[in-house]
């Protein structure tokens, strides 16, 4: 049990499966694994046209949910429509199979580990973010940004802050720059681990979005001037000064921009908005929108998103 649980809690978190798509491709795969036995076909479990994983719908999904007294809808169309569902369930079924290698799989100890993510991804709730004339730009990004902070206290171990830092920061550029000029990652993927010149690299300029600078991230900086790039750090207003210090020590001073994040986004909105009222309201709005859209794709934690209230 034991060895199953920590193989499941290990798939999980390396193919990101606590969101929606993914949650109804292993509620629907593991009740197929109870009726036909493991190990399992993927061929077998596409339609007859081969564009959608067998079962998979709302229906199907909602009866497992039911069945462990959830009524609440985990997706409208039960992951059918979910782009990868055919890749997850290819994925989810060879795991499946490579556990049932080892011996009998217990399927009541599967089903009961993803309706526990099921019932995370409900409980999750997201930061808010409400727009107030009466209040600065920065106000909101300032906000959220405590928000994440105190969730983070309340949660030792876990990272908010400088995840909600990372994905607010690249869709404000996603919205200046249009999307796809750029990769974005997970919060947990670092530079060093991945070789990546920064958190976000445009034209010839690396971008590093940190909550706590250090010699580390300065140190990537310099690896930045000395391949012909121009480093930027985007950080905290406690950061800003700390990351500056560093820089000048380094003897980098003159050479790294260093901005806080606060102004970095504010002052976008405002271009993005074109100065005006409205424009700012659906500034904010699509910079939110854009930030869960990344959020959605390469996190597994849903309560990372942003609720905008108006």
């Amino acid at each position: 049990m034991a060895d199953l649980a920590t193989a499941l809690r290990d798939f999980n978190k390396e193919r990101k499966f606590s969101r929606k798509g993914p949650l109804c491709v292993a509620l629907v795969i593991t009740q197929h694994a109870r009726k036909m036995g493991l190990p399992l076909d993927p061929d077998k479990l596409l339609t007859d046209a081969g564009g959608q994983v067998l079962g998979l719908g709302k229906g199907a999904v909602q009866t497992v949910l039911n069945r462990h007294g959830i009524t609440r809808v985990l997706a409208a169309e039960g992951g059918r429509t979910s782009r990868g569902s055919i890749s997850n369930m290819r994925e989810y079924v060879a795991f499946l199979n490579g556990q049932a290698a080892g011996g009998a799989v217990d399927l009541d100890a599967v089903e009961a580990f993803w309706i526990e993510r099921v019932h995370e991804f409900f409980s999750a709730k997201p930061f808010k973010i409400r727009l107030d004339a009466s209040r600065s730009l920065r106000t909101l990004v300032r906000d959220v940004i405590a928000q994440a902070e105190e969730r983070q206290r309340n949660t030792p171990g876990m990272q908010y802050a400088g995840a909600v830092l990372q994905h607010l920061v690249g869709a404000k550029l996603d919205c200046a720059l249009g999307a796809g000029n750029f990769e974005h990652n997970s919060f947990s993927t670092s530079d060093a681990q991945s070789g990546r010149n920064g958190d976000f690299f445009i034209g010839d300029v690396a971008i590093h979005v940190t909550t706590a600078p250090g010699e580390a991230v300065i140190g990537r900086c310099r690896d930045n001037i000395d391949d012909g790039h121009r480093p930027i750090i985007v950080t905290t207003a406690r950061g800003l000064t700390v990351a500056e210090g560093l820089a000048e020590n380094a003897g980098l001073g003159e050479r790294i921009d260093v901005f806080e994040v606060e102004q970095f986004v504010a002052l976008n909105l405002y271009e993005l908005g074109k100065f005006a009222a409205e424009g700012r309201r659906v500034a904010v709005g699509d910079v939110v929108t854009r930030y869960n859209e990344i959020v959605e794709e390469v996190e597994t934690d849903p309560s990372l998103k942003i609720e905008f209230r108006q």
